[in-house]
């Protein structure tokens, strides 16, 4: 994001911080549905970004198509289009982001969100044809959000089925895999928690996963969870990833760095 979004961005949590308990799940839901709204609309999107347009008359057009939206959830789009963004794209990201943190909110530990987000991306990466169910452009929006309702329901909290359904009805041409992580990490942010991505050839087991976890999180001063990825064209050793920060120690990196050495 641009630095002009990134402040409409700070704005916009701000917002939210100060409804406290007044955004619940509903909120979020609906803050989630007017993403999907002005991201299918050409028009709403022009207007909304468009920084010629004041707040109080996007204000009043909010008003009237959201109007049977909650005060709070109203309170919180108008946040998102009322300031001025770097792009449309950021918009839409900005306000898919504030939904996923209204969900997120509304449960003591969100972690429990992240979890089920991670347990849901390993289901798909490992089984091919349900990923090409869920990503495929092809395929009815709404058809997937029932899919993923028929998958979900009765093993994962409605949180994490209300951010699933979003996320397949409005992917913007980010893979599925893509869109959970991220999600997963929205969510851990607002419980005040770091992601680490660990890629590695095999499954950590638990002890090593647990010392993993504390390491990190004592390097990076903030409480953290582990999502695990495995690769075994990694070949051996493991590569962590903290927001922009990565953590290469592959064998697959180091024998890629040696080939280019002897090479030169």
């Amino acid at each position: 994001m641009g630095s002009m979004s990134r402040e409409a961005l700070g704005s916009a949590r701000s917002t939210l911080a100060d409804l406290g308990g007044a955004a619940d799940l509903t909120t979020g839901e609906q803050v989630l549905d007017a993403g999907r709204v002005i991201g299918g609309n050409v028009q709403l999107q022009a207007y909304f970004a468009d920084p010629a347009v004041g707040a109080a008359t996007k204000k009043q057009l909010v008003d009237r198509v959201f109007g049977a939206f909650t005060e709070p959830a109203r309170a919180l789009v108008l946040s998102v289009v009322g300031r001025r963004w770097s792009s449309k794209r950021d918009l839409l990201a900005g306000m898919e982001e504030i939904g996923i943190r209204v969900v997120a909110s509304t449960i003591p530990d969100g972690s429990t969100i992240a979890n089920e987000l991670f347990a849901f991306d390993a289901a798909v990466r490992s089984d091919s044809s349900l990923e090409l169910a869920i990503g495929t452009k092809l395929s009815d929006p709404e058809a997937k959000a029932g899919l993923v309702q028929r998958l979900l329901g009765g093993r994962a909290s409605e949180q994490t089925i209300t951010i699933v359904g979003h996320l397949v009805r409005q992917p913007r041409g980010r893979r599925i895999g893509e869109l959970l992580r991220t999600a997963a990490e929205i969510v851990s942010d607002q419980s005040d928690q770091l992601v680490a991505t660990v890629t590695t050839a095999r499954v950590l087991d638990d002890a090593h996963a647990a010392r993993l976890e504390q390491g990190l999180s004592r390097q990076f001063g903030r409480s953290l969870r582990i999502n695990q990825v495995v690769d075994p064209a990694v070949i051996g050793g493991l590569r962590v990833q903290v927001g922009d920060e990565v953590i290469d120690g592959t064998v697959a990196t180091k024998l890629s760095a040696l080939r280019l050495q002897l090479a030169g």
